[in-house]
């Protein structure tokens, strides 16, 4: 699928699921760590942050008190942040940011650095918008790391969708690319590394949520329909869906 393909997939998708990527993350753990809790590890404790594809905010109850920009393409996700309160918001893309040049100390982008298009200009962007010595996080989907028993709910839920789940960015942050990427917009990469963590399928609600979350375009009803079967087999047997991620942090020379 193109670029603009892509984009018009996106916004259709959020406009009819806004707040769904929040709702799925926050019930997955790795013992005490939501995947947002992950990510606002890395960030520093003090210092602007610039929340890019912020979605309904879900990093702002953890902000509040620093300046926060929060900064998506999608006005259905910007009601749900503003409904809750989140510092200010734009309307805007990452290929275009409505910042200043060098006026944010740390931008947070949660899953969503795998679906910006083109990434170069976004990264460009990011760079422009970050102080020197200023911090780049983000958290997006991988492979692994898994466990043995996670191959084969896995592979059965791909079996059922008759593909795999990938992301326009792939290639672009693979492990050799992603420095390159980085370093031709002023970054460097600092450090990056990957986490499990389990989503509890417990009902056919927690099922219909969780398939409602992942982007695929082109999909058709009846690989929904089997792909749904199989997840509310899973719920049934109270399995944890494992949702390996990947956390990325790069900082900007001074």
């Amino acid at each position: 699928m193109d670029a603009m393909s892509w984009s018009g997939y996106l916004a259709d998708f959020h406009q009819h699921h806004p707040g769904v990527t929040e709702a799925v993350l926050k019930r997955a753990h790795d013992r005490d760590r939501t995947p947002y809790q992950w990510l606002l590890d890395a960030l520093p404790a003090e210092g602007s942050v610039l929340d890019l594809a912020c979605g309904s905010a879900p990093l702002w109850p953890a902000l509040q008190g620093r300046r926060y920009i929060g900064v998506d393409t999608s006005p259905a996700e910007l009601a749900l942040a503003r409904a809750r309160g989140a510092g200010q918001l734009r309307l805007a893309d990452a290929t275009a940011l409505p910042l200043a040049s060098g006026s944010m100390d740390t931008v947070a982008c949660a899953m969503a650095v795998q679906i910006i298009t083109p990434l170069p200009a976004a990264l460009g962007e990011i760079s422009r918008v970050l102080a020197p010595g200023g911090l780049l996080v983000a958290l997006v989907p991988t492979h692994s790391p898994l466990r043995a028993a996670d191959a084969v709910w896995v592979t059965g839920l791909l079996g059922t969708l008759g593909r795999t789940i990938g992301y326009p960015n792939d290639t672009a942050l693979r492990a050799r690319t992603l420095p390159l990427l980085l370093g031709a917009a002023g970054l460097r990469l600092a450090d990056d590394r990957k986490r499990r963590f389990a989503y509890p399928l417990r009902t056919p609600a927690d099922a219909d949520l969780l398939l409602s979350s992942l982007y695929l375009p082109g999909i058709s009803p009846a690989r929904l329909r089997a792909a749904r079967r199989w997840l509310h087999a899973l719920a049934a047997a109270h399995v944890a869906l494992p949702v390996p991620l990947r956390r990325i942090a790069a900082v900007k020379a001074r």
